[in-house]
């Protein structure tokens, strides 16, 4: 099988002005894929290499779905792509599958175009026996994405939009302050941009919370051999950032 046909665009749809969702045939990774794994693709031979979640997976139909925010040259042509089409490369499943127990009662928050890569790890959350709290904020009713899907899996789920445009005006860590006084929530799954992952474990810290977060630094190599990308914990721990990190307690 080439690469053009294992790699081919099966489904396209535009999800809002900037975020693109795009099933590809992937049958290896598909068999391979645990919620937190990502994959890294390249458009051409000559092509950026970009990592980008998987969302989905599903192992009899060797696909798995991606959604892409269009910022920059590359992902704007990705998303711009259609059924039909094919990508040059596509490595995966890498990084470590997310740490998924059964806690009881868990949240899981998402910011923006975090909430693709919170879906899967609800998912995982939910079948594991855990009852999942789902939080999913954004800037504004055009930017939030995900939400029939994640209410599937979720035993309550909240939207926050920063502009009051969708569900309720404010914060997603408003949202969570209020499920943390009225629930025993024992663990948080925190995604999205880094100010906001930071208010949240800050606020879970007070409440003595297990909080993981995700950490989405450029990658050059996406395996961690390059030794170029490293995060520091705790100001005594250096990790790489290809895995849910452990953040407070």
């Amino acid at each position: 099988m080439s690469p053009a046909q294992a790699y081919r665009i099966v489904e396209a749809e535009r999800l809002a002005p900037t975020l693109a969702r795009l099933v590809v045939e992937a049958p290896l990774v598909a068999r391979k894929r645990e919620a937190g794994h990502f994959v890294i693709v390249r458009l051409d031979e000559t092509g950026e290499r970009i990592p980008l979640t998987i969302v989905e997976a599903d192992a009899e139909a060797g696909t798995i779905t991606l959604i892409v925010q269009a910022v920059g040259k590359t992902t704007k042509l990705l998303a711009s792509r259609t059924a039909g089409e094919a990508l040059a490369d596509v490595v995966g499943p890498l990084g470590n599958p997310t740490p998924i127990h059964q806690w009881g009662e868990v949240a899981c928050i998402g910011g923006g175009v975090g909430a693709a890569e919170l879906l899967p790890i609800a998912r995982a959350l939910s079948a594991a026996g855990n009852a999942v709290h789902a939080i999913l904020g954004a800037r504004s009713r055009d930017l939030v994405i995900l939400e029939q899907e994640m209410a599937r899996c979720a035993q309550s789920l909240v939207i926050t939009t920063d502009d009051g445009s969708y569900g309720r005006k404010g914060l997603v860590t408003d949202a969570l302050r209020e499920l943390v006084e009225s629930r025993k929530i024992e663990a948080v799954y925190a995604i999205g941009p880094l100010p906001m992952m930071k208010a949240v474990s800050g606020l879970t810290r007070e409440y003595a919370v297990r909080t993981y977060a995700s950490l989405n630094a450029i990658m050059v190599d996406g395996t961690g051999m390059c030794g170029r990308r490293r995060v520091t914990v705790a100001r005594d721990r250096t990790l790489l950032p290809y895995t849910a990190i452990f953040v407070s307690a």
